[in-house]
């Protein structure tokens, strides 16, 4: 294919890649407004937020199988036509167990597109030439991670708009892409045997990562972490789990192939995905209510200050690719991108309440470089060692892992915010001589403008603190990350793309579709 060719191509896959970003992110805002509107528990806020996570998380690894069995245009549109269902239900919905239900249908459709979007560009463009094209979806990304909450905020202070429209705004963007994948997409079907789906092996995964994920995200909030809810949880998850695995290694079209992981490449590269995830998301997404809380800045201050980061993660992908794309050489950015990940973090971990923006966004900056050289190139290097029959599913389990990694980080760092939270603000309490109880205890976030001059200084305190603290743990992450892909062995970047390595594979027995 040629450059314009594959732009066309791409230009669906971007539409639809910026509606999965915009879901995610326009209504961090709007959620206390849609929670106080339904009239709904904290519990039920916490699964709005979940809901999507999850069931995005547990059904990435199907599609990316059913993207080695199926049309993967015609699963990249199904996706977002539930997508489209999940987000007229939101935006309708009365009650929030209907909210949480449409939260769950997006987030099957946003599954399908983080799969999905990564293998269609695996198989239309030869690795050699893929690092050229990752700095068009970084932008996406970037746009759609700054503009997703601003756009929220605005909604939501719009008065003859309101919350709902951050539900139905992602439906144009949502169609348009599913027009245009049918217009500009073309990939070959290529004949083979006949397919069959591992429902019970789907099953299995699917309750058994749920099961383990719903305990990392309540434990520590809902329950303790040493309960019977988490003996029952953890069990049924590693049964659950344990069963998948004698299902997977006996079927004939495993959802999941045991024997990819036989390969030391998506080992190594699944395992940096996973660390990656709980470093980077664990930490970074506690950022926003640092800025909030900690600097007293707004939201629509706070989503502009993330900025730095994006533009780091940005820049470096997109130059990074370019070099990768011109030489070949692949493994001395994965190596340099964890190295400066992990003294992002370390440098994050020294801020406190009183940093200055201008230190804050050069920290920020340098870890979005360092994730910007390393998560793409992650799938690159899995994906250039893979048989193209497994494009779909080797893309897909790193997914997969790179999304459990950031629920556990989020959960487990989340828990340890507020214990920390709750500990620096009582002993700033007591040593002003004011009741503990006057400051909320760190059980929910204060109502900043609310509190006395006295009281919203051990406030910020606190949370400089522990968002500090959550870094510094986020830090050893990065470095094991950084330890794993040292041993990745470099190899040489394929000149064909999927498409052609799989009409190779089964025999050049091609006919093109539509």
């Amino acid at each position: 294919m040629t450059n314009r060719q594959i732009l066309q191509a791409m230009s669906g896959l971007m539409a639809g890649m910026f509606v999965a970003i915009l879901a995610g992110t326009v209504v961090a805002n709007a959620l206390p407004t849609i929670i106080a509107d339904l009239g709904a528990s904290q519990s039920s806020y916490t699964w709005v937020v979940t809901a999507e996570l999850l069931a995005m998380t547990a059904t990435v690894p199907l599609w990316g199988k059913l993207s080695d069995l199926f049309d993967k245009k015609l699963l990249l549109q199904l996706s977002l036509a539930m997508f489209v269902v999940g987000s007229l239900l939101a935006g309708f919905s009365h009650g929030v167990e209907l909210l949480i239900f449409s939260r769950v249908v997006q987030g099957i459709g946003a599954g399908g597109l983080t799969a999905l979007a990564q293998v269609v560009m695996a198989a239309i463009i030869p690795p050699r030439r893929l690092g050229k094209y990752a700095g068009i979806f970084g932008a996406v990304f970037a746009v759609g991670t700054v503009a997703g909450p601003l756009v929220g905020g605005v909604l939501v202070d719009t008065s003859w708009l309101g919350w709902r429209w951050c539900f139905f705004i992602g439906v144009p963007f949502a169609l348009l892409a599913i027009a245009l994948l049918q217009r500009t997409l073309r990939l070959p079907v290529v004949a083979r045997r006949e397919a069959k789906i591992d429902f019970l092996g789907a099953f299995l995964i699917v309750a058994g990562v749920c099961a383990l994920l719903v305990w990392v995200t309540l434990a520590g909030n809902e329950f303790d972490w040493a309960s019977w809810q988490t003996a029952a949880l953890t069990g049924a998850g590693v049964l659950l789990l344990v069963a998948a695995v004698f299902v997977e290694a006996r079927t004939a079209e495993p959802v999941i192939p045991l024997n990819i992981f036989r390969n030391r490449t998506v080992t190594l590269t699944t395992v940096a995905s996973l660390l990656v995830g709980v470093a980077m998301f664990g930490g970074t997404v506690f950022l926003s209510q640092y800025f909030q809380v900690s600097l007293g800045k707004s939201p629509t201050v706070a989503g502009l200050m993330s900025l730095p980061m994006i533009l780091g993660l940005l820049v470096s992908s997109t130059v990074a690719g370019q070099v990768i794309s011109k030489t070949g050489v692949w493994k001395r950015y994965l190596v340099a991108g964890a190295v400066i990940m992990t003294v992002g973090l370390g440098l994050l971990a020294t801020i406190d309440a009183d940093t200055s923006f201008t230190l804050l966004s050069a920290y920020m900056a340098v870890l979005g470089v360092g994730v910007g050289m390393l998560m793409q190139n992650l799938v690159l290097a899995a994906q250039n060692d893979v048989p193209a029959s497994e494009l779909g599913a080797a893309t897909s389990v790193l997914s997969f892992f790179r999304s459990m990694g950031g629920t556990i980080g989020t959960s487990v760092l989340g828990a340890i915010l507020a214990n920390r939270v709750a500990s620096e603000m009582t002993k700033g309490l007591d040593a002003a001589g004011i009741p503990s109880g006057d400051g909320g205890g760190g059980s929910s976030v204060p109502d900043m403008s609310t509190l006395p001059e006295p009281v919203r200084q051990i406030v910020e305190h606190a949370y400089g603190v522990a968002t500090a603290d959550l870094f510094l743990i986020a830090t050893p992450c990065a470095l094991l990350a950084l330890i794993t892909v040292v041993f990745i062995k470099e190899k040489p970047l394929k000149t064909t793309s999927g498409m052609e390595r799989l009409a190779e594979e089964a025999g050049d027995k091609t006919v093109v579709g539509s």
